[in-house]
């Protein structure tokens, strides 16, 4: 079972398709979540994913954009796919029939 940032990775790498690199990567999160995503838990969390075999990494070329910098590219792996779909069909099933909007209403 994938964590919830290792989700998060996955979806936003799927997202952006072609152009997922670390720093977009993080800037999907961030705008997803509201929160800050740190770049050295993001790459950790890349290493990880990677030995799992979910994602496959590569240095793209440098770009001047970043000073001469090489990107690393992120694509899913097929098996990245399977674990990122049964995380989010087990979050569906876990949440059917709960109202969340309803409890934190009434937490108010």
């Amino acid at each position: 079972m994938l964590g919830e940032f290792e989700y998060l990775i996955l979806s936003a790498a799927m997202r952006l398709g072609k152009d997922a690199y670390g720093a977009a990567i993080r800037q999907e999160i961030e705008d997803a979540t509201g929160d800050r995503c740190s770049i050295g838990a993001l790459y950790t969390t890349l290493d990880r994913l990677e030995a799992k075999g979910f994602v496959k990494t590569r240095m793209g070329d440098p770009t001047p954009q970043r000073g001469g910098r090489a990107k690393r590219m992120v694509r899913l792996t097929a098996n990245g796919v399977m674990a990122a779909s049964d995380f989010y069909s087990a979050v569906m099933r876990v949440s059917r029939g709960v109202s969340w909007e309803a409890h934190r209403d009434a937490l108010r």
